[in-house]
């Protein structure tokens, strides 16, 4: 699943708490409906190791959509590092299988 994170922000105030996220294959607020309250979770690397695993993971969770263009707010359990809107495309956040099969066929969607 293609999707990039941006900190929500306005013209004075920033809001490090809420996320931007685009999800590949949605680009109307309706398609954004059904993942409303979905979880997510940001997949890193990190140097050394914890339990037994290079491996970390900040799970969140899509609170509404951002706009008309598919894009969706989301609020992690600890707030994204800075380094996950310089990411290229495609890579950390990913959807959880567990949610695609409730997905219905109408829905062509491809996630990592």
């Amino acid at each position: 699943m293609a999707m990039w994170g941006l900190i929500c922000r306005s013209k004075s105030n920033q809001y490090e708490s809420t996320s931007l996220v685009q999800v590949e294959g949605v680009n109307t607020k309706e398609d954004v409906a059904w993942y409303a309250g979905k979880r997510l979770a940001y997949v890193y690397k990190a140097k050394t190791k914890s339990n037994g695993t290079h491996y970390r993971c900040l799970w969140g969770k899509i609170t509404r959509p951002h706009g008309n263009s598919g894009v969706v707010r989301a609020q992690f359990k600890s707030n994204l590092p800075a380094e996950s809107m310089v990411r290229a495309q495609g890579q950390g956040i990913h959807v959880p299988e567990q949610h695609l099969r409730l997905a219905s066929a109408a829905l062509s969607l491809m996630f990592v």
